[in-house]
């Protein structure tokens, strides 16, 4: 058993692994600090199980300001995936994206230093790719909006501190996740939410743009995969992502299929600095840390129409 601290504790990514790792014996320390970026009690809600679990205790810090040393005591690993995510907003409010993702990495990766942290476990993207994100992890680093800047500079400062202090650090750059608790301003929550109230949906651009999404639970197996291997994965990058590639207007047919209901469609103008196609190539996780998604699409989907019907 370990003790282990999980940065955004409270959102989609990381309740869903405070979850595992503590249905696996660690102790886990959450930290959030429930930037308003989406409602307060939806990250609530998805805390509402950990809190009734005394393997599990948080703490509302924001990691921009608040002591942390203290916080990380005793950690073997840090998992950091608080973020401010998503692209349209990076545009109107890059100084909170600056801060959050650069700033409060910084800080972060100080004071794992400090508190003599065995091995931090950094969620990038595949934005830090740009407009395609089709090949390995040595590809081209070219993101085309702020927040996939801020993300890769996030990556940059833990090969400096890795280089400067030692510190074991894996970055791992997950494909477009969703799942149930998937964040409401994401696509296939909204494609579920309005296809189920029969609202207008709005596709940015021909709805050709394709991802290999990746189912949450995937996505968790990945990152503690490279948790439980440090001989293969400190110092690495990993590419995290699903295996299968769909476009938009594919998704919403099969969502149609699942839910029985005809979407009401409309087509408005790309989102600047959107990626036009992302197909992880994550052969480098399978073969050095056995990773392999074991979601379908159409599983996947069902199960975060599930959801998105119970939470309704």
């Amino acid at each position: 058993m370990a003790h282990v601290v999980v940065t955004g504790a409270a959102g989609f990514i990381g309740s869903h692994l405070s979850e595992r790792l503590v249905a696996e014996g660690n102790t886990v320390l959450g930290i959030d600090a429930f930037i308003p970026y989406y409602p307060r009690d939806l990250k609530e809600r998805n805390l509402a199980a950990l809190l009734t679990n005394p393997a599990f205790t948080f703490m509302e810090i924001d990691l921009r300001y608040g002591e942390l040393e203290p916080l990380l005591a005793g950690a073997t690993h840090v998992f950091h995936t608080a973020a401010m995510a998503g692209l349209l907003k990076s545009w109107q409010q890059f100084e909170q994206y600056m801060t959050c993702n650069v700033l409060a990495t910084q800080r972060l990766l100080a004071a794992c230093v400090a508190a003599q942290v065995g091995h931090v476990l950094h969620c990038s993207t595949s934005s830090v790719y740009g407009r395609f994100a089709t090949g390995d992890e040595t590809s081209a680093l070219a993101p085309v909006s702020p927040y996939g800047i801020t993300k890769l500079a996030a990556e940059q400062l833990c090969r400096a501190y890795g280089e400067k202090d030692g510190l074991g650090y894996t970055i791992l750059r997950l494909f477009s996740v969703y799942g149930p608790r998937q964040r409401p301003d994401m696509g296939y929550n909204i494609f579920i939410r309005k296809l189920l109230s029969g609202e207008t949906i709005v596709i940015d651009g021909d709805g050709t743009d394709s991802r290999s999404n990746t189912y949450v639970a995937d996505c968790v197996n990945g990152m503690l995969l490279a948790a439980a291997q440090p001989q293969k994965s400190i110092g690495a990058t990993f590419n995290i992502g699903g295996g299968e590639e769909v476009n938009v207007i594919q998704v919403l047919q099969m969502l149609e299929e699942l839910t029985g209901r005809t979407a009401q469609i409309v087509h408005g103008p790309p989102r600047p600095g959107d990626q036009r196609r992302t197909v992880a190539d994550a052969t480098k996780a399978r073969t050095a840390l056995g990773y392999t998604p074991q979601t379908r699409i159409i599983d996947g989907l069902t199960a975060q129409l599930a959801w998105q019907q119970g939470a309704a």
